[in-house]
């Protein structure tokens, strides 16, 4: 890869910055409710803007997306982010523009994740392939093969955003809750299984996750953007040729995604 030079900036890396943004590794604790015995598997603190003045680490893409386009990795990120700023995705879709608000406070590791692909041209001309109105999603983030199939960037990323509890069925519970315009990361049903695939929240029925709660949500769209993943949604047509059951009625293409970093 072309070496680019690059302003110094006050990052830092995932090695190196504060334990409060690591999340804990085993068990941590173990508790009883009601009859149910769960053990904390995961746990996160707030966001990483305590960390040291560092350079930016060679990895880290270039902010013009003139790294892109990349899909494979051996790893999961550094850490790209600065301290400091916020950031906002801008979907720019087939259907019209969706502007996210990211959550680095509460979901730092998700929102560095999403920012580096982004940067890598990630999500660059792939197509918004499931839709669901069973529970109001509409899910995206597989280049290679635009289904739910797509091997993913080769790697996982770890749970965050509070505690993670594991029953003693194997069912794992998470902190979070659904409303229209979230942004969200899609999962197995394994801890720490998130990648690269995301979901749009587009309505009331994806609530219905909250008694999973695992689902990470690290950003919301304005409401001009949640505007348009409800009017997206409403191109949904029942296909029983379709795995999922129906889509929409035309492609929707995310045409590009980009960072912008206030």
């Amino acid at each position: 890869m072309v070496q680019k030079s690059r302003r110094s900036s006050s990052r830092g890396s995932g090695q190196q910055r504060s334990t409060t943004v690591r999340v804990v590794a085993g068990v941590l604790a173990l508790m009883m409710v009601g009859s149910l015995a769960f053990v904390v598997v995961g746990t996160a603190g707030s966001g990483g803007d305590d960390l040291a003045t560092l350079p930016v680490p060679d990895d880290c893409p270039a902010d013009d997306k003139s790294d892109a386009p990349r899909l494979a990795f051996t790893s999961r990120p550094s850490w790209c982010l600065s301290p400091g700023v916020s950031y906002t995705a801008v979907f720019d879709t087939t259907e019209g523009e969706i502007r996210v608000a990211l959550d680095k406070a509460r979901t730092p590791e998700t929102v560095n994740n999403f920012v580096v692909l982004t940067r890598f041209g990630y999500y660059d001309a792939t197509m918004l392939f499931r839709f669901d109105p069973s529970i109001d999603i509409i899910q995206g983030g597989a280049p290679t093969t635009n289904d739910w199939s797509d091997r993913g960037p080769g790697y996982t990323i770890p749970d965050e955003g509070g505690e993670y509890l594991a029953t003693t069925s194997g069912q794992l519970l998470g902190p979070f809750t659904y409303q229209a315009g979230d942004l969200v990361m899609a999962r197995s049903a394994g801890p720490d299984s998130s990648g690269a695939q995301f979901f749009f929240a587009t309505g009331s029925r994806t609530s219905l996750l909250d008694a999973q709660g695992t689902y990470i949500v690290f950003g919301h769209a304005d409401e001009a953007g949640t505007a348009v993943l409800q009017a997206m949604m409403g191109l949904y047509e029942v296909d029983e040729t379709s795995q999922y059951g129906g889509g929409p009625s035309r492609d929707v293409v995310v045409r590009s995604v980009t960072i912008e970093a206030d």
